[in-house]
This record gives structure tokens, C-alpha cells and sequence, in this order.
């Protein structure tokens, strides 16, 4: 398995990159102003660094998708593209805590970096509060939305939602509670479980997420069912005791997280991720943008789960 340069490309957090059917490796991050969308794409995993970031869409200056704007996925979804993010209407924090919502754009062109984005609006869940970190998946012939929400009922910041999908800006049915912040892990700093992202490997699903504060302290957590049970059944899915990935002290990698999955071109496994190389961060670590996006090869042991070991130092 090689190791990838890292960090693979500088101050874009939450990153995210699918290999599509076109040929091309599409790439996509929160960017450190929070106020626009980019894509890029290559031909190789080793020419994305390199590759021109593509401005698809701005936000307006008003509105509810009017500030920081948050994680976008690119999804390739019955023959369109579709982008989703969250954003937060301006002023961007009311009462103390962030507003965001989630939302979608589509296109339906080969080429999403030169196609035309329709905004397709907000994407409503079953309760009107903070809502972030969408994804995508399809599983057993079915489309499913998986994100984080803020309940107010429950303690704690964010939790894992799960629902079957209308189309791909409309929920079906009622959502389904996955996971809380409830080990010690995940609750330092903030109380979090975010940036949900889902992998299969042989009898088994499985959603990685991130915990606690988005500082030294984030990590990223794994939740998993088996591969032919209801997986809108939260009795189905099983979450791990401790981190399956977090910081490296002696790396200098420091909260390692809001991850992705996508293959290298010879179709094994990758984690997708971001993390810092120093903790000195000055203000809130929201607005610190050297969270840089990072690539590391996957393995699985012989128990079928994921071993992703302790994310490399630097090497450029």
C-alpha cells in the first residue's frame, strides 16, 4: 500500500472525493472562508492537488444559505449531480448556537464543473433545528440520507439520523435515531456525533462519524450492521468503545476527522480526512484553516472490520 503526500491538499476541511464511472476522481471541501462551493476533478487521484478548484455556486448575501457554509458531498444520484451542504441564515449565530440546514443543488450535465447548479432548496427532516453533514448512499436498490441533527430533547449537540429518500431532496418516512454522543470520546469539548460517511466490506455496513470538539480532541468513531439486516432498525447497529482513528502526538496529527471513503485506481480502499499538525490554535478552532485534507490507505482485519491505525506525519 503507498503512502499518499501529506498533507494531500492544504486548508480544505471536510473533505470529500468519489471516483465516478466517468473515469474522473471528483473533490470537494469546506473551503476556509465558508462562502462558496468548489469542485474539481482529475483523471487520477495524483493530479486532483494540482487540479483547477472550479466555483460552482456563491452564496447569496442574505438569506438562509447567506453564511458559513458547511461540508459539501458531490453525488451522482439517477443519472445527475447533486451537491449537498449546510449553511446558516446571516447573522450566522442567533442565541448562542449555529442555525444551519441543510440544503441541495442539481445538475444535469456529464460535467458538473461546467454544467449549469439549480438550487433544489432546503432538505426538511422530522424537527426544525441545527442540521449538518449529509451523505448519501444507496443499499439494496434504495436511496438513504444520513446526516447530523441537533434534538432538542436529547443532551448534546448533534446526533446520527438515517431515512430513505423521496428523491434526492426529500426525505420519505420518518428518520431514524442511529447514534448519540455518549461515550467519553465524544463528548469532550461538545457533545458530537457529525460527518457521517458509509463504507461496505464483505457481511457488514458501515458509517464512520466524528466526535467531540473540532480541536485535538475530534476523532472519528464507527458504527456497523450487518450487511442483509434493516438498517433503519437502530437494534441492528452496533458502534465501537473506543476511536477507531484519532490524534498522533508523536505524528504532530492532531483531530483527525470528518471523513470520506473513496478507492485508489486499482480499486482498494481509502480514507478521505482532515486533520492539523499543531494545537496552538489562536480564537475558535471553527476559523483556524489549516485543517488540511489527508489521504490514507484503508485494511481490514481478518474479523472483516476496518483498520485504519494512526494517521501519518507529514511528509512534504
Amino acid at each position: 500500500m503507498r503512502d499518499y503526500p501529506n498533507p494531500f491538499i492544504e486548508q480544505r476541511a471536510d473533505p470529500f472525493v468519489l471516483r465516478h464511472s466517468d473515469g474522473y476522481y471528483y473533490f470537494t471541501a469546506s473551503v476556509p472562508e465558508y462562502d462558496r462551493l468548489e469542485l474539481r476533478r482529475a483523471r487520477s487521484l495524483d493530479e486532483l492537488p494540482q487540479a483547477t478548484a472550479t466555483v460552482v455556486w456563491r452564496k447569496p448575501q442574505q438569506g438562509p444559505m447567506s453564511a458559513l457554509i458547511w461540508a459539501p458531498e458531490l453525488h451522482f444520484i439517477s443519472g445527475k449531480w447533486y451537491l449537498y451542504f449546510a449553511a446558516a441564515h446571516s447573522p450566522e449565530i442567533a442565541d448562542g448556537l449555529f442555525q444551519h440546514r441543510m440544503f441541495a443543488l442539481e445538475c444535469s450535465a456529464d460535467n458538473p464543473l461546467t454544467g449549469e447548479w439549480t438550487e433544489k432548496g432546503r432538505i426538511y427532516s422530522h424537527i426544525d433545528s441545527f442540521s449538518l453533514d449529509a451523505t448519501h448512499f444507496e443499499h439494496r436498490g434504495k436511496h438513504y440520507y444520513l446526516w447530523a441533527q441537533k434534538d432538542p430533547a436529547i443532551s448534546g449537540n448533534s446526533n446520527l439520523y438515517l431515512a430513505e429518500m423521496e428523491n434526492p431532496w426529500t426525505l420519505k418516512g420518518e428518520p431514524v435515531l442511529l447514534s448519540k454522543p455518549e461515550l467519553p470520546w465524544e463528548i469532550v469539548g461538545f457533545q458530537v456525533n457529525e460527518g457521517p460517511a458509509v463504507i461496505t466490506h464483505g457481511q457488514r455496513i458501515f458509517i464512520s462519524y466524528s466526535a467531540s470538539a473540532t480541536d485535538e480532541n475530534y476523532c472519528i468513531g464507527l458504527l456497523w450492521a450487518d450487511i442483509d439486516s434493516d438498517i433503519t432498525d437502530m437494534a441492528q447497529w452496533h458502534k465501537a468503545s473506543q476511536p477507531i482513528f484519532r490524534t498522533s502526538a508523536k505524528n504532530h496529527q492532531f483531530g483527525p476527522g470528518h471523513n470520506s471513503f473513496t478507492l485508489d485506481e486499482q480499486g482498494r480502499d481509502l480514507l478521505v480526512y482532515h486533520a492539523r499538525n499543531y494545537t496552538e490554535i489562536e480564537g475558535d478552532p471553527l476559523y483556524d484553516p489549516n485543517r488540511h485534507t489527508r489521504i490514507k490507505p484503508i485494511e481490514w482485519n481478518e474479523e472483516g472490520m476496518p483498520v485504519l491505525g494512526e494517521p501519518p506525519a507529514d511528509n512534504r
